[in-house]
């Protein structure tokens, strides 16, 4: 087993390496002067089960290129087995055509990383469930939840807490964010966007009970951090006395962390699947928990041809 890292979060490819106590392969991911990406393996991968990390955050078509490229080197060096770990698999949010005439892009990056040579993904938190099955090759799908649901548990009080989801399309997730914190499940709320009629702005109703409470934010992805304030803001309108969100992948781009800062809730908690900038790590308000244990053991099991799914069971 042999551990590769990418350009796009090298902070947590060190970290799962400490986790598996084992140095990353000395290599180069470099850019001539046009801009093409080049990369240089300097150790034999000859029948070596080789994993390559590379979240496909910002800049995603250049993450992209690099894990294609670092994928096509390890193919030609006879690499036995390559493994594509994508933390952050950048463009899930293209999972469908939006209208006439438009692509599905998880789908074209699917089949590049496919065509490219990789014999099987390992990623986390995919925006749908369903882009697992865009790629002809073995993908495993891992979970936050299990990591970030004990960090609620030693940072909150259980019994004064309700778990909601932002949109009606996060119910699920939420949901299952609820049963794992409490032993009997906690509440849940939701909160519904709706237009009332044309020119009027946004109305936010809260499905569920959130008066005197401390509320829990769930949602795979915070990206410019509109969706996630503008709830914090509705919640404490109706009562509840403290808002913090827990997202498995924190984009954050454009005015987020100003949104952030000005908005009423108390804390961010993100993972570690897209590397933090120091404007992101500056912020009071976010705070970030490590994938690399949960990475790694998933990463060890898939070498050992043991199961994945126990991690979560």
């Amino acid at each position: 087993m042999k551990i590769l890292a990418g350009n796009s979060n090298r902070p947590l490819a060190e970290a799962i390496a400490a986790y598996l106590k084992m140095p990353l392969v000395s290599a180069d991911v470099r850019r001539f002067s046009d801009n093409e990406i080049f990369v240089e393996i300097h150790e034999n991968v000859r029948g070596e089960d080789v994993f390559v990390i590379q979240s496909t955050s910002y800049p995603a078509n250049d993450h992209v290129m690099e894990l294609l490229i670092t994928i096509d080197a390890l193919k030609r060096a006879s690499a036995r087995r390559i493994t594509a770990v994508i933390p952050y698999f950048g463009y899930a949010r293209q999972d469908r055509k939006p209208g006439p005439r438009t692509p599905i892009t998880a789908k074209l990056v699917a089949n590049l990383i496919t065509v490219a040579g990789a014999d099987r993904v390992l990623t986390m938190d995919l925006h749908a469930g369903q882009i697992q099955g865009f790629f002809d090759i073995p993908t495993d799908n891992l979970f936050a939840m299990p990591v970030l649901v004990k960090d609620v548990k030693q940072n909150f009080d259980i019994n004064d807490l309700v778990v909601v989801s932002p949109d009606v399309g996060g119910v699920v997730r939420a949901r299952a964010h609820a049963k794992r914190i409490g032993d009997d499940g906690l509440p849940l709320a939701i909160i519904d966007k709706r237009r009332e009629r044309a020119n009027v702005s946004e109305v936010m109703h809260i499905i569920g009970e959130v008066e005197g409470k401390a509320c829990i934010l769930v949602d795979d992805i915070v990206d410019t951090a509109g969706t996630l304030c503008n709830a914090a803001d509705a919640l404490m309108k109706a009562g509840a006395t403290s808002v913090s969100a827990y997202v498995a992948h924190g984009v954050l781009s454009g005015k987020a962390l100003e949104r952030i800062e000005n908005s009423a809730i108390e804390s961010v908690v993100v993972t570690d699947s897209i590397k933090a900038t120091e404007a992101i790590r500056a912020c009071n308000k976010i705070r970030y928990i490590s994938m690399a244990p949960l990475i790694g053991e998933a990463m060890k099991r898939i070498s050992e041809e043991s199961s994945v799914s126990v991690l979560f069971h």
